[in-house]
């Protein structure tokens, strides 16, 4: 797609890619009806350019990024999707712009000053992601957050021309809905700064928690547990499920027509919190004394103690014979206090 002169009435965006696998461009790219592109016409915004989108490449490339640089050509977002390079020592050098002469890092630094918004795509962009796990996390960075939540390469202090901070829509990858619906809200003037939870992210979807709207939800409750991934029963006891301290509306709108990865059979590893990449126990849930390390947000642990307790004696035959079988085996019964 060749770069558009842009309708001031329009919203200006340019999207680069930093230390990615692109995942949060082909997620984005097959969202609503239309797809990626005409969402974006539909939502008044121009791309101005886009590394696997665009067909301007070379000289014509760093042209549109040097005018955005210079000033001489407004931009309204600004999208990282990808890791930031900060190695070795802080120069960045581990990642160049090809033909630029500059890091990627200096491009970045030098962009989002110039954007109203600032949107990091992906967790990656947003923390680090999975090129900040050990043994490189003093290399790699998020944009506005890095290893133990400092500053990022752009440093706490940054904010956009519109007074924001980084808009972070974390996610590994993000779902599609969560970035258009970002873009859809800066392009009709509809988004701010208490729309970020505390961590930057986007309220509409870190408001509430992968755990909720899981279709395993009954098994949870009466923590009846999974014991194989081909299960039925929940994952959170033994298969390292993290969907109670995760946020994300993941089981509450359909990812790809439908499901989700516990709707798919695979525990949740927390993939839009800062550092997920090292979480203790991916699909193995560690323990101490029997009792699962990662507890629900929000809960004390003698409250989840004597609640798991008592909802396991009170767990149905049903349902304990269901959790650990790959499908259901014993139907709902009507019993003797059941409907007449």
């Amino acid at each position: 797609m060749n770069a558009v002169t842009p309708s001031r009435a329009n919203k200006t965006l340019l999207w680069l890619q930093a230390g990615s696998c692109g995942g949060c461009t082909m997620s984005v790219l097959e969202v609503g009806a239309k797809g990626f592109m005409r969402e974006l016409q539909a939502f008044g915004i121009d791309l101005l350019w886009h590394p696997s989108l665009s067909e301007e490449s070379g000289s014509e490339a760093i042209e549109i990024f040097e005018d955005v640089a210079e000033g001489r050509r407004p931009l309204d977002i600004l999208c990282i999707e990808g890791s930031i390079m900060m190695g070795p020592d802080g120069t960045g050098l581990y990642s160049r712009m090809a033909g630029t002469g500059k890091t990627t890092l200096d491009w970045v630094r030098r962009l989002a000053p110039r954007a109203n918004y600032c949107v990091a795509v992906g967790t990656c962009a947003a923390f680090g992601g999975i090129p900040a796990a050990q043994p490189f996390s003093e290399d790699v960075s998020g944009l506005q957050y890095g290893d133990g939540l400092e500053g990022g390469a752009l440093g706490r202090e940054f904010r956009s021309l519109s007074g924001m901070p980084v808009i972070n829509i974390s996610g590994c990858a993000p779902h599609p809905g969560w970035i258009m619906e970002t873009l859809g809200a800066i392009a009709f003037d509809e988004f701010a700064y208490t729309d970020l939870d505390k961590l930057g992210r986007p309220r509409f979807y870190a408001k509430t928690l992968a755990h909720h709207g899981c279709d395993r939800n009954e098994y949870y409750e009466f923590k009846a547990s999974a014991e194989k991934l081909s299960d039925l029963g929940c994952m959170m006891e033994h298969l390292g499920c993290k969907a109670t301290q995760a946020v994300g509306d993941c089981n509450q709108r359909a990812w790809n027509g439908g499901g989700s990865c516990t709707h798919g059979g695979f525990s949740c590893i927390a993939c839009t919190s800062p550092g997920f990449e090292a979480a203790n126990g991916f699909l193995k849930t560690p323990k101490v004394a029997g009792i699962p390390v990662g507890l629900p947000l929000d809960m004390p642990k003698a409250w989840f103690v004597a609640l798991a307790a008592l909802s396991k004696s009170a767990t149905p035959d049903r349902v304990r014979k269901n959790a650990t079988s790959d499908r259901v085996t014993t139907d709902p019964q009507r019993g003797k206090a059941g409907p007449k």
